[in-house]
């Protein structure tokens, strides 16, 4: 049995859609990604799982128990961390762990031994009797980890969680949901980071409540039907300008100092490309074809919806 399953799951607000027929299913031990631009119904998802609010319509269940009508077997069984975590800044960080604790009714008989493990797991030992509104950013989040997995939870939601958190400690993140992928919990995590989203055993891609694509990060990007060619030029922005007025009904895209072109025919793309080019006195580094990453892929499949739904 998956450890969560959704089945039309719908979520309507007056005229807004912001869950649409979302269907999709996460197997036990995984690291499952829920993928998409701010807006994209991430969070609306994740509070119908996680039980915080009933559906318009449809269903799922998560470790065995319906969203709705076992909705307390299913707060006991999950782990859950909003984009803005319930800690209390005049707290302690072992307060905090003691006070969710005593939210999740754990007992003291061996509860100091799960916080002191939370603790190292973390890499919070040193900084347990600092308050909590005193830390990092990127250590605020690892609280916040820790505190949703002092009940030992089975499922592990996470929205959002290194949103507006450093690099640095975005990878220490990561790492420390890892090691909980080899403990067997099943982390169900959103994110706008692509590069994240790269992380993830499976996932999925959403834009406007609709689910647009699902699978492994190489079985989303081989959606993309077309070849990219990568630019590399003196002056990207003004590449980017006369590469979209050659090629109009491409997608044309500024990628850092690069310009990715989305083409059917790349040869003949490379050849206009160079032509356009050098006519404007550009010098090109390098113009090659590239595999697609998940924002080529992703800018692409939302490309293809707009275009099927007669969108300008």
């Amino acid at each position: 049995m998956p450890a969560i399953r959704a089945e039309q799951l719908t979520k309507v607000f007056g005229a807004l859609t912001a869950v649409d027929r979302l269907t999709l299913a996460v197997e036990e031990g995984e690291i499952f990604g829920l993928v998409g631009p701010d807006g994209a119904g991430k969070t609306t998802t994740m509070r119908l799982l996680t039980s915080i609010m009933d559906p318009t319509s449809g269903d799922a269940w998560v470790a065995g128990h319906h969203i709705v009508r076992d909705a307390e077997a299913i707060k006991e069984s999950i782990g859950y961390m909003s984009q803005r975590f319930g800690l209390y800044s005049d707290l302690t960080v072992l307060e905090n762990l003691h006070f969710y604790a005593d939210i999740y009714g754990i007992s003291w008989r061996g509860r100091q031994e799960k916080i002191d493990e939370l603790l190292a797991f973390s890499n919070l030992s040193a900084f347990k009797r600092r308050l909590a509104g005193n830390l990092s950013g990127g250590m605020k989040q690892k609280l916040g980890l820790a505190c949703a997995l002092v009940h030992t939870p089975r499922v592990l939601f996470l929205d959002e969680p290194t949103n507006g958190v450093d690099p640095v400690s975005r990878r220490d993140f990561w790492r420390i949901l890892y090691q909980l992928l080899r403990q067997k919990v099943t982390i169900f995590v959103s994110t706008a980071y692509l590069d994240e989203a790269e992380r993830c055993s499976r996932l999925a891609l959403v834009h406007d409540g609709r689910l647009l694509a699902c699978g492994t990060p190489d079985e989303v990007k081989r959606l993309m039907p077309s070849a990219i060619l990568e630019i590399r030029a003196g002056q990207p922005r003004r590449v980017l300008v006369l590469l979209r007025e050659e090629f109009s009904g491409m997608s044309v895209g500024l990628f850092g100092d690069r310009v990715h072109v989305v083409t059917a025919d790349p040869d003949r793309t490379a050849a206009r490309a160079r032509a356009v080019l050098a006519s404007a006195g550009l010098s090109i580094h390098s113009l090659e074809p590239i595999e697609p990453s998940l924002e080529d892929v992703f800018v692409s499949v939302l490309g293809g919806r707009a275009e099927a739904e007669g969108v300008e």
